[in-house]
């Protein structure tokens, strides 16, 4: 029995009740072992789901999954929670797609309450699922397990005021750890930090209590004082009140990598007729030294050697590295220029910035729409913001892009990373609809790179203009081996002639300009010459350009790694049939659908967006209108 892998003879999470506790240790180091393997070959989030093994156990030993709601947030740490939930063949093939999705799906396994992968909503998830039980008269237990980093978007506070108030039966499980991808920042995070390293307030929590509360009472205006006097001295002394004021029973801190331990407080909680948290202290990373050395890396790490923990990678620079770079540059040359993410300070490259120029940098939590609200108070201050934040992160400060940035047409820099087609990740991450959102803003410039000196190009370009410009560019290295240090001049709003031809004129933005180039290439082997453009702006649109091209080839066709609904494409057709232009236009881009997981290039192909199904949509379009 001894050789046999305990997690083989698991076939779902509720014969986890019949192990002892003497086997659990050996589980757990099971789990990490398969994660760390499967990861290694398929990429993911490791450190956060090392970190929450033990946790993960003990919520399903004690919670009868699926008829009890374990509401994941973000999900990237839900790794031993698919392989407990009989998901461990399709684990193998993670991220892959014909595998496990990177994070729950409910079209995947019913233990999966929601499709997770933005983050500070799991508590809103649970409280309204609580919510739901009582109205349908049912008996069950809510849990959301929320991280610190979590807790730092103000979802999640809006929603532990309302649980809060409403008093519902709920258990929020606060996973610990000190980080989300980056090291937390803020207040929250100090607090936490204090409750975490300082032990007399465990010890004395409950002595304190009992003092306070043995304080008699003697009427007013002694009364109004004594409690005045009572509620200050509990605030001071006992600082999880942050989470009772709020009408939340706070329980902890407790171990959480001590199963037996957790098992004893969330069976407590479950006893509880009030929302409860359960502060749960984790190590991000946890038993496997790379990941627990440096935890930032291997958050979301690409194919590495589990021996030794190196990660794979290329020759050619990133377009995070290169913008994170020219940040540096243009800081050096540029005293006003101040850098603002959200949570992402490595993940955008702008690790460099931080340390060089640490008075210009802010790093807001994960706060996408204080980031753009700040960016908005420092360019009214006189200052040059840039905002980088992920392309799929973005739309959760849509309102605030539109009211506080381009409704004042303020000079804001925002640079997306992570446009288009993200890969793996799927479709929580996928950058897919930032030209449509961004396109719609008035005053808004749009650009995308083709390559990393564009990129470059782009951002120095931006210092000159006087309102908002945003910049999105992929995930991953460009087609540039190497990226100089000196800008080249552009003009946004210019398209660039990379290839003549007549017979059809592909106009093409960021990754696609590459996609077209190979596309006219297989056209000229089929006696079809296409003219190939770089349109790099997206909003504007170069409008000579347009109609040149559209008055000398029959056939325009826009690519563009973004919806088509509202993007580039309807931008090119609505400007041809203003200009009353001759040519037909075909666009080509993403589907109105959300895009699986799965390598890049294999997205590509299955929604006809690789140069041979682009070469082969134009030629049969140009063979059917007898061009």
């Amino acid at each position: 029995m001894s050789g046999t892998p305990l997690l083989d003879s698991l076939a779902g999470p509720a014969d986890l009740r019949a192990l002892d506790h003497g086997d659990l240790a050996r589980l757990a180091e099971e789990l990490r072992r398969v994660i760390v393997e499967t990861t290694a070959r398929c990429g993911g989030h490791l450190s956060p789901s090392l970190g929450v093994v033990e946790l993960t156990i003990a919520l399903h030993r004690v919670f009868d999954s699926p008829r009890d709601r374990i509401v994941w947030d973000v999900g990237h740490q839900a790794y031993a929670h698919k392989l407990l939930t009989g998901r461990r063949e399709e684990f193998r093939r993670l991220r892959c797609s014909d595998g496990c999705s990177g994070f729950p799906r409910r079209e995947e396994s019913p233990h999966d309450v929601n499709n997770a992968g933005h983050s500070s909503t799991s508590i809103s998830y649970a409280l309204g699922l609580a919510i739901a039980r009582d109205l349908r008269r049912e008996d069950h237990h809510v849990v959301a397990v929320v991280g610190d980093g979590a807790l730092t978007g103000g979802l999640a506070f809006e929603a532990l005021n309302q649980a809060g108030h409403l008093k519902k039966r709920l258990i929020i499980v606060l996973n610990d750890n000190g980080m989300s991808i980056s090291r937390n920042v803020g207040a929250l995070s100090t607090y936490l930090t204090q409750l975490r390293l300082n032990p007399r307030y465990t010890k004395v929590k409950d002595e304190v209590k009992e003092i306070i509360e043995s304080v008699p009472v003697l009427g007013a205006p002694t009364d109004r004082l004594i409690r005045s006097f009572k509620e200050r001295l509990k605030n001071f002394l006992i600082p999880e009140f942050i989470f009772e004021e709020l009408g939340i029973q706070y329980v902890g801190p407790v171990d959480g990598h001590d199963i037996a331990a957790m098992e004893r407080d969330l069976a407590l909680a479950k006893a509880a007729e009030e929302p409860v948290l359960i502060h749960v202290l984790t190590t991000k990373g946890k038993g496997y030294p790379p990941a627990e050395r440096d935890p930032d890396l291997y958050h979301g790490v690409g194919p590495f050697d589990p021996e030794t923990g190196r990660v794979h990678g290329g020759g050619r620079p990133s377009y995070t590295d290169t913008f994170g770079r020219v940040m540096c540059e243009m800081a050096r040359a540029e005293p006003r220029l101040v850098a603002i993410t959200a949570a992402m300070r490595l993940g955008t490259g702008l690790d460099d910035f931080a340390r060089l120029f640490p008075r210009r940098f802010y790093d807001v939590g994960i706060a996408e729409q204080h980031a753009v609200t700040l960016a908005a108070g420092l360019a009214l201050g006189g200052f040059r913001p840039v905002v980088s934040i992920y392309s799929t992160f973005l739309q959760r400060a849509i309102d605030q892009l539109s009211q506080e940035i381009c409704l004042q047409n303020l000079p804001v820099i925002f640079t997306l990373d992570r446009a288009g087609l993200v890969g793996e990740d799927g479709p929580t991450h996928h950058g897919a609809f930032d030209l449509t959102y961004l396109r719609m803003l008035p005053n808004m410039t749009v650009m995308a790179p083709a390559d990393q000196e564009e990129l470059r190009d782009m951002l120095w370009a931006s210092l000159a203009l006087k309102g908002p410009v945003a910049i999105r560019y992929p995930r991953g290295a460009g087609p540039s081996r190497t990226v100089d240090i000196e800008p080249r001049d552009l003009e946004p709003g210019r398209a660039a002639m990379l290839r003549e031809g007549d017979d059809a004129c592909l106009l093409a933005v960021g990754r696609m300009v590459d996609v077209a180039l190979e596309a006219a290439e297989m056209l000229a082997a089929m006696g079809v010459e296409a003219a190939v453009i770089n349109a790099r702006s997206v909003k504007p649109l170069d409008e000579e350009a347009v109609q040149e091209w559209g008055c000398r080839c029959p056939l325009l066709v826009t690519l563009e790694e973004n919806v088509l609904a509202g993007g580039f494409g309807e931008g090119v057709a609505s400007l041809a049939q203003r200009l009353a232009l001759p040519c037909r236009v075909m666009s080509i881009g993403l589907p109105d659908a959300y895009v699986g997981h799965g390598k890049v290039e294999e997205l590509f192909r299955r929604h006809d967006m690789d140069a041979s199904s682009v070469a082969g949509r134009i030629a049969e379009m140009l063979e059917g209108s007898g061009g």
